[in-house]
């Protein structure tokens, strides 16, 4: 049992409805043998009841079949499955004679009706549920005029009354849009919720590459005029050095000055582009997260901190947003910003007592802010790791004195936790290998990150989609 839950956890939401409804239209063609051996269980003759129990049990596995085949090609994962529905309208006519052959064969007992017409319209409708699920609607339809006139074949064989003939023709043809309505609507549901994934994730992938494209366009207009610059000076101070001209010198000097400025560009442009700001964030994750169905709801602003609490702080909410969309089934997620120690978490319960920042001591001054972002629709598991997304926050937040704490206060929740002082933290208190160390690109996904839960190394898609 316990291995049933963890395997059933370890499924996204698309996957369990996915499998949900498949379950539920396998459910359906399961009744068969149950539904054939209500309809003969009185006044039957036992040779012709094992028949067609036999023969219905086999038509069951070969509907079931082409319903799972079907379900693959109308989401585009396999090829139609035409042999399967062949085999399984074949098994029908089978059956349909069988019982015949055996009502024919057997004498009949007393106060016993045409018990081949009954037969013929259940094995029927069981067939059309997989015809409906593996053709298109309008050769369903034909398929089920087909099997009407079988139907009436019977009842003139068998030679039942006016009435049961037209009412046996009338609970077909109802079976029939029973189970047409059903299983497309079933098939429609699946594959809107597999087109929205796939358009999910090529979302997020067209952001990563819009910001990429960005990124080199802006270092294409920076370099590329001064590197074109650097050549043709190059080249002329060398043709003057040929000629031992004193104006080579002057030339290589201006080659030097255009390199160091075209250094102090990209240092600009690379500076620009690692920037976050609070609000700017905040206000890209609330319409990410709402784009991607995710009820967002923000508590609090940051334009009256300082520059460097709002970058550090906007670099948590990217992070995070990010970890939301591509590590977790969230439909909710609140961000909560505050200053002084804080007294409530996002939901208003209280403090937690299972997120240690939270209880961490104040700084001396005691004035600090706190950013929190708490979500639900985490996969089962362990105690979340820090990949080198929130590696690379605390590396942020640690020469400002802050901290970067990771929980799971419920079993499908997670917390992200960043509390920062107001106040800059002295000098001797920085790392400088902490403070020299720029920050991995959000861009790059190292696989390890990919792998670690709900704290790998995000891509900037969020904020790039909550920029543009």
């Amino acid at each position: 049992m316990r291995e049933l839950i963890g395997w059933w956890g370890g499924r996204g939401q698309p996957e369990r409805f996915d499998l949900l409804t498949r379950a539920t239209l396998y459910l359906v063609l399961v009744t068969e043998p149950i539904a054939l051996f209500n309809a003969t269980a009185a006044g039957w003759p036992t040779a012709g009841r094992i028949a067609v129990l036999g023969f219905g049990s086999v038509h069951m596995v070969l509907c079931l079949l082409a319903v799972r085949a079907g379900v693959g090609h109308f989401l585009g994962r396999r090829d139609r499955p035409t042999r399967l529905v062949v085999s399984a309208g074949s098994l029908t006519l089978v059956t349909i004679v069988a019982a015949e052959v055996t009502d024919a064969l057997t004498p009949p007992l007393a106060g016993s009706a045409g018990w081949t017409l009954p037969v013929t319209v259940l094995v029927s409708c069981y067939f059309l549920g997989a015809l409906c699920t593996v053709t298109p609607p309008r050769y369903a339809f034909a398929g089920a005029v087909g099997l009407a006139g079988v139907v009436l074949l019977v009842g003139l064989l068998d030679g039942a009354p006016a009435g049961l003939l037209l009412s046996s023709v009338w609970m077909l043809f109802f079976g029939f849009l029973v189970l047409l309505v059903a299983f497309r609507c079933s098939l429609w549901m699946l594959g809107v919720l597999w087109e929205l994934e796939r358009s999910r994730g090529n979302q997020v992938r067209l952001a990563v590459a819009e910001e990429r494209l960005r990124f080199a366009r802006d270092l294409h207009d920076v370099l590329g005029r001064n590197l074109a610059v650097v050549a043709l000076k190059s080249e002329l101070a060398a043709q003057l050095a040929k000629r031992d001209r004193p104006r080579a010198v002057q030339e290589m000097l201006e080659v030097r000055r255009i390199a160091q400025d075209s250094l102090t560009e990209v240092r600009e442009v690379v500076r620009g582009y690692r920037s976050a700001d609070l609000d700017a964030e905040l206000a890209g994750a609330r319409a990410v997260l709402t784009s991607a169905g995710v009820r967002c709801r923000v508590l609090g602003e940051g334009h009256d901190l300082s520059p460097q609490a709002q970058s550090a702080l906007g670099w948590v909410v990217r992070e995070g947003t990010t970890n939301v969309l591509r590590h977790s089934e969230a439909l909710t997620c609140t961000v909560s910003l505050r200053r002084g120690r804080p007294t409530a978490d996002p939901d208003g319960a209280g403090p937690p007592d299972d997120d240690p920042s939270w209880n961490a001591p104040d700084p001396p001054d005691g004035d600090l802010v706190t950013l929190v972002m708490e979500n639900d629709g985490v996969r089962p598991g362990g105690p979340p790791a820090f990949g080198n997304g929130l590696l690379g926050l605390s590396e942020r937040l640690a020469p400002l004195g802050g901290r970067v704490t990771a929980t799971r206060p419920g079993r499908d929740r997670f917390r992200l936790t960043a509390r920062l002082p107001l106040t800059e933290a002295p000098p001797s208190t920085v790392s400088p290998s902490a403070a020299s160390l720029p920050a991995a690109s959000p861009s790059i996904v190292s696989p390890s990150a990919a792998a670690a839960p709900s704290g790998a190394t995000p891509d900037p898609a969020p904020a790039q989609r909550g920029r543009s």
